[in-house]
């Protein structure tokens, strides 16, 4: 990496590291349970990291050694140190034992890397990026990023199907070279030539449309979610060219019976009656019942956008809470 690129990437990354390190500075003692067993005796938690010393996440320190698997943009890197291949606002998926706070494997995917083809300020700032927008909540981070800047970009998506940024690298350094530049999300609108691609799996939310051969688009289905490889460093008329799309595991699908911890903002408002409730984390439907317990907040701050974490069990593809934090 270049002086200048090493430089511009500290300078977020502190600015951030002071952005997230405040977020959960105020989320302390809320009498956490590690995330662990079920009957498939596997643990998954999934959220923004917020220290080292181990992996900080979720209230919880992962512990890793020579035997934890440490995947970076689909590239094993075990052989790493967690601070030279992880950074303070990246989501990752970790994978622990049952009942214990021992990553057996941690694993991080950003949203998309791109260019910066606008910057709006506002209520929310915001950049567009791959046709994407992405809402940058600190006015610091947001002000240092310049248009045509190529990024890389972890968050959480919101109802309106944005994403809310945690971690912004500026010139990245990945798997992605030669001009090429990546966008995560669930399919929708399929045809034989092209489809809507957007963070929310229902298709709701902001999309941008994706065209493609039928030798690169063989096997896509609705609600899928992938990962689309474009040479196009902006949408063209609304729409990228697919080079390549590679099927993915979405964050917020667990294994049936699993242990989960879940950090996200609400994307769809609850429904039901009472204490059994329906509502929606990054998609990810969740359902509480008369033992659920809130910390923090109520039922009744169950409000689309609020950020939450949600301990509990997958029940046929639907987290069954049985504690939802309020951050």
């Amino acid at each position: 990496m270049s002086p200048k690129g090493q430089t511009a990437r500290l300078l977020v990354g502190v600015l951030l590291l002071a952005l997230v390190s405040f977020t959960f500075s105020n989320c302390g003692g809320t009498g956490i349970d590690l995330a662990g067993g079920g009957v498939s005796g596997t643990g998954v938690s999934t959220g923004a990291i917020a220290s080292f010393g181990s992996v900080e996440m979720n209230g919880v320190h992962y512990l890793t050694d020579n035997n934890t698997i440490k995947m970076s943009h689909g590239v094993d890197h075990s052989s790493e140190m967690d601070q030279a291949l992880f950074r303070v606002g990246m989501v990752v998926i970790i994978h622990h034992g049952p009942n214990d706070n021992n990553a057996l494997e941690i694993e991080y995917r950003d949203n998309l890397q791109g260019f910066i083809a606008a910057k709006n300020s506002g209520a929310d700032n915001s950049l567009t990026v791959l046709g994407q927008i992405v809402v940058v909540d600190n006015a610091a981070v947001f002000t240092n990023l310049n248009l045509n800047e190529l990024v890389e970009v972890s968050g959480f998506v919101d109802s309106a199907g944005r994403i809310r940024a945690t971690y912004i690298e500026r010139n990245p350094q990945s798997p992605h070279h030669g001009g090429e530049f990546e966008v995560k999300g669930f399919v929708s609108g399929l045809s034989s030539s092209g489809f809507r691609l957007g963070p929310l799996p229902d298709g709701t939310g902001m999309t941008v449309t994706v065209s493609y051969t039928p030798t690169v688009g063989s096997g896509l289905d609705n609600g899928m979610y992938v990962q689309v490889v474009t040479t196009n460093p902006q949408p063209v008329s609304g729409v990228i060219t697919a080079t390549r799309i590679d099927e993915l595991s979405p964050r917020t699908v667990f294994p049936d019976k699993a242990m989960v911890d879940l950090e996200g903002l609400v994307t769809a408002p609850r429904s039901g009656s009472g204490k059994v409730l329906s509502f929606a984390v990054e998609g990810k439907g969740i359902r509480t019942d008369d033992a659920t317990q809130y910390v923090g907040g109520t039922a009744a701050n169950l409000q689309p956008d609020m950020r939450l974490q949600v301990q509990g069990t997958e029940n046929g593809g639907v987290l069954s809470a049985a504690k939802i934090i309020f951050r």
